[in-house]
């Protein structure tokens, strides 16, 4: 019996996969726990609208993001910092940082952990850092580091 799994089932499928399942399985585990629903035709044809609505979105999303990648390429964020002698700042500017003079400055919301950073700033000057927006859309920024 073709059925359309609810939920990853360990062994047996992932989400929203069409699998051929055992008529008792189905039918006596499978279907009462909720697990699936059978491959019929109603069944089938919301598995591929709900696919299509997921490709378009994905698509829209994919859109927006190389828009503000080429919006951020532009950018630049200034953090104004004490500094020791040789330009080496007392601290550090961190992703945390980056992510929230983004929000403040230009109301861009971006999540720290897609801030490609290798390590924090600690000197001054300008360091050009990658974000990751999308999968495959990396937008470049520049942050400048001036000391007081």
């Amino acid at each position: 019996m073709k059925v359309i799994l609810k939920q990853d089932i360990k062994g047996v499928g992932k989400k929203d996969q069409v699998i051929n399942a055992a008529d008792g399985y189905a039918r006596n585990y499978l279907f009462p726990k909720n697990l699936a629903v059978p491959a019929d035709t109603g069944n089938m044809n919301n598995l591929q609208a709900k696919k299509d609505s997921e490709s378009f979105r994905k698509g829209e999303d994919f859109k927006a993001s190389k828009a503000l990648a080429e919006k951020m390429k532009d950018m630049t964020i200034e953090f104004k910092v004490k500094a020791g002698e040789n330009g080496r700042l007392f601290g550090a500017i961190t992703a945390k940082e980056i992510a929230e003079a983004l929000k403040k400055e230009h109301d861009i919301v971006v999540d720290k952990k897609k801030i490609m950073l290798a390590e924090s700033i600690k000197v001054a000057g300008v360091t050009k850092v990658e974000i990751k927006l999308n999968e495959g859309v990396i937008a470049k920024l520049s942050v400048m580091v001036t000391t007081l």
